[in-house]
């Protein structure tokens, strides 16, 4: 079983950055691939970015060169560096880990973002 829990959400404003925090407890293994959701009001969950074991990271467009995923696996914890943040941007922020065929998520942190 694994466990994962966001932290470092909160009320930013516009131009802002916020960094959020993963940190992932149980049977971890070493091939996984560790990837950010999320998901504003009246819309369907989405993805921001993942990065996968080796450190190769992939994110959309909508945030390419804004957001940066990083992970400390001494610490079995995913990081996402959020700069010059958007109101569009205002949403609950999950952590996902995918594993051996299975997949798990984090009870979310919100974002948001004054413009």
């Amino acid at each position: 079983q694994v466990h994962l829990v966001e932290s470092g959400g909160g009320l930013v404003q516009a131009g802002g950055s916020l960094r959020l925090s993963c940190a992932a407890s149980g049977s971890i293994f070493s091939i996984n691939v560790m990837g950010w959701y999320r998901q504003a009001p009246g819309k369907q969950r989405e993805l921001v970015g993942v990065i996968v074991g080796g450190g190769t990271t992939n994110y959309a467009d909508s945030v390419k060169g804004r957001f940066t995923i990083s992970r400390d696996g001494a610490k079995n914890t995913m990081y996402l560096q959020m700069n010059s943040l958007k109101p569009e941007d205002t949403a609950v922020y999950y952590c996902n880990l995918a594993q051996v065929g299975r997949q798990y998520w984090g009870q979310g942190t919100q974002v948001t973002v004054s413009s």
